[in-house]
């Protein structure tokens, strides 16, 4: 069992915190109160980013104290909005919100996953016709393995998880995020996932 703070208490959050709640961690889901996150984090071994990503690393700067020495798993990704609220840019462009958070919370293993996806295949890896792939984006090995063993608790077999390597590698993942609003015109909010297929 592992101590787990979800931030974040939307579609992406609340889902993540029934499915690791229901695989036997003790999970704490915290909104947008900044107490309420504190308390959070302070009790918990990993921390999820579940938070709107325009806003986390303003949210989790401010945590920077509470968060060193925790695995944080980053499942956000920080766009510009077109009219129709879908993703139509990247906030930072040439970098990641992944690195950002790195450079920003030393001591904190920031660990990029589960963000080439729609929410519901997060916890349910096995609903598409064909296996996803998830990815792995970070530095720190041991914040990597910790992430991993949470995939599999959540259904990710070996074989559909992906290291992809150090933290930079996450402006590839957080970039397929572009691809999102034309699936969704396309097929509607069916739900999908990248998939890596050799």
């Amino acid at each position: 069992m592992t101590t787990i703070a979800v931030l974040g208490n939307g579609r992406v959050g609340g889902t993540l915190a029934r499915a690791l709640t229901g695989a036997g961690h003790e999970v704490t889901a915290a909104g947008r109160s900044p107490g309420a996150a504190v308390d959070a984090v302070r009790g918990a071994r990993v921390v999820v980013n579940a938070t709107p990503g325009a806003g986390s690393l303003e949210r989790l700067a401010a945590l920077r104290e509470e968060l060193r020495g925790k695995v944080l798993l980053d499942v956000s990704n920080a766009t510009v909005d077109g009219p129709d609220g879908l993703p139509a840019g990247l906030l930072h462009p040439g970098s990641s919100l992944a690195e950002r958070l790195h450079e920003a919370l030393p001591g904190t293993g920031v660990v990029k996953s589960l963000d080439t996806m729609l929410f519901p295949v997060m916890t349910a890896p096995a609903s598409p016709a064909q296996a996803p792939t998830v990815f792995l984006s970070g530095e720190d090995p041991e914040a990597k393995q910790v992430v991993r063993e949470l995939l599999g608790d959540l259904g990710w077999q070996p074989g559909w998880i992906t290291d992809l390597g150090g933290i930079e590698t996450a402006r590839a993942t957080e970039a397929a995020v572009l691809f999102v609003p034309h699936v969704i015109r396309v097929g509607g909010f069916t739900p999908f996932a990248v998939s890596i297929t050799r």
